[in-house]
Parts: C-alpha cells; sequence; structure tokens
C-alpha cells in the first residue's frame, strides 16, 4: 500500500503526517506555527517532516495551506501566517523532500478529504468548511472541486455577513473570518476562543449559518460539512444556531432543507484532506 506525504499549515500550527491511499493516516507530528521569519517556519517545517519519515519513502507529497495563493500553490501568503507572503511553498518543497508535490487551499483540501472519505463521501454537491484560527471553505460541484482562475475558488470566509462588522485581515470589513475565527472571538471577548460563553456560540453558529445559506442560494447545494477547533469545539449549541439560521435564510425550492453537519473526519481531517491534494494530483483521486 503506497502512502502519501500530507502536510497541513494553519494559522496556529503545522501538521505532517503518512497517509496511504485507502485514506488512513500511519503517523503524525504537529509544531507551532507561529514564527516570525519565513525560513525559520520553512526549517520548521522541514524538520516536521523528518520527524514523519518523509523522505524518499512514499509516492507523493499533497499539502493543504491557508490562502490565498497563486495557481498550484506556487506562492502561498496565508493571511494568519505573516511570515509568509509570495512563499514558493510547492517548489521548496519539491526540491527538500524530492517528492512530486502538490498544494492547495487547506479547506478546498479538507473538501476533498470528506467527499473521500468522511461526511460527505458518496455527495456530488457540497461545500466543507473549516472554523478555526481562520475561516475558509471549499466546493464540490457536480463531483467536481472548483479551483477558479488562481486556486482560490470557495473562500466563504470572505462572504460579508455583517456590513458593518469588524475590519478582516484581508482589509474589507463584516468578513465571515472577521466575525466567526477563533481569533476574532478571542479579540472581541479578550479571551480564548474556546472560552467563549453561550452567547457568543450562539452567534457563531448564526453568522456560519448565514453564510452558507448564500452559497446554498447561489451555487445549489444542499449540504455543508463543518470542521475545526470552534465549530467541532463548540459542538451542539453551534450547529444547532447555524441550522436555524440556514432555514431561515435558504428559502428557494432548491436550497430549502438545506444541512449543516460536522465533518466526519475529525482531527484527521486536515491530513486526509492533503494527502487527497497529492493524489488528485497524480490522477488517482
Amino acid at each position: 500500500m503506497e502512502t502519501a506525504l500530507a502536510i497541513d499549515i494553519g494559522g496556529t500550527k503545522l501538521a505532517a503526517g503518512l497517509v496511504t491511499d485507502d485514506g488512513e493516516v500511519v503517523t503524525s507530528a504537529t509544531a507551532p506555527s507561529r514564527v516570525d521569519d519565513a525560513e525559520a517556519l520553512f526549517s520548521v517545517l522541514l524538520a516536521l517532516v523528518d520527524s514523519v519519515g518523509g523522505n524518499g519513502e512514499v509516492a507523493v507529497c499533497g499539502v493543504g495551506c491557508g490562502g490565498p495563493m497563486t495557481a498550484g500553490g506556487e506562492t502561498v501568503s496565508p493571511l494568519n501566517i505573516p511570515a509568509w507572503r509570495d512563499f514558493p511553498l510547492r517548489s521548496r518543497l519539491a526540491e527538500a523532500t524530492g517528492l512530486d508535490t502538490f498544494v492547495d487551499n487547506d479547506a478546498k483540501a479538507l473538501a476533498l478529504g470528506e467527499g473521500w472519505k468522511g461526511a460527505a463521501a458518496g455527495e456530488d454537491d457540497f461545500i466543507a468548511m473549516v472554523v478555526s484560527t481562520g475561516v475558509g471553505g471549499g466546493i464540490m460541484l457536480n463531483g467536481r472541486l472548483l479551483d477558479g482562475a488562481a486556486g482560490n475558488a470557495g473562500h466563504i470566509g470572505h462572504v460579508n455577513v455583517e456590513p458593518e462588522g469588524r475590519v478582516c485581515p484581508c482589509g474589507a470589513r463584516g468578513c465571515l473570518e472577521a466575525e466567526a475565527s477563533g481569533t476574532s472571538i478571542a479579540a472581541v471577548t479578550g479571551q480564548p476562543a474556546a472560552e467563549a460563553g453561550p452567547e457568543v456560540v450562539a452567534r457563531t453558529g448564526r453568522l456560519v449559518g448565514r453564510a452558507v445559506a448564500s452559497v446554498a442560494n447561489l451555487l445549489d447545494l444542499r449540504l455543508a460539512v463543518v470542521a475545526g477547533s470552534v465549530a467541532l469545539g463548540y459542538g451542539d449549541p453551534f450547529f444547532a444556531a447555524a441550522q436555524a439560521e440556514l432555514d431561515d435564510r435558504a428559502r428557494l425550492s432548491f436550497s430549502t432543507g438545506a444541512r449543516i453537519i460536522p465533518a466526519g473526519l475529525g482531527a484527521n481531517g486536515p491530513l486526509v484532506g492533503a494527502a487527497a491534494v497529492g493524489w488528485r494530483g497524480t490522477g488517482r483521486l
């Protein structure tokens, strides 16, 4: 059974692991991504790769990374990783590992993974979301992952949910990410997002449901699967609030009844999704 070197690059941590072509995570490790220097952060990533045995023993390298990025992940500029601006991630990893390397947005990677082995398996039309340090999304339509001109399609974190809301790291005002991400919740409440009270949990769910309703109405889809430390950490109250808002705002004949559910891959989702990026790049997924 062949394995992929899977790498997930998020605003709080890096993760790497080996994942089989059947979606099983064989080994994994994590490290903080709060590093201020671009080369120092890349060195942390390479040490993580070495720790999971990711050099010369695997078929492909797949990477999920926060965006935005240029096509194919040739350069990445994750909003929550200031050290990397136009960082040449794909080529540097390919050179360091000797592997064919494929890079995509981390939430698009999640969509691939959830459609392959998770809560959206067997579904042709859905959005997969990450509500964590930031907020991202990936969209499957007619059984195909939407890419967009530069690979950034599905960025639901920058759907406007509060027209006069907070200023987002992207520079706009009232984006979902500026209102419902772990970073924004901590900034508003003065405490970690995990310690938020019931009112904050309910509001976060409502805003996510509001954004999903816009996508359901726009793209004729009826399923959203949601992962990330904020969404999954808040649990049932979050999903109940999100579903109620979705029910209230998705009222067209084709969007009525749209569902928002927890992602099915749990903690393994980012690495399974990253591996799926690699397998997709080789034409095997």
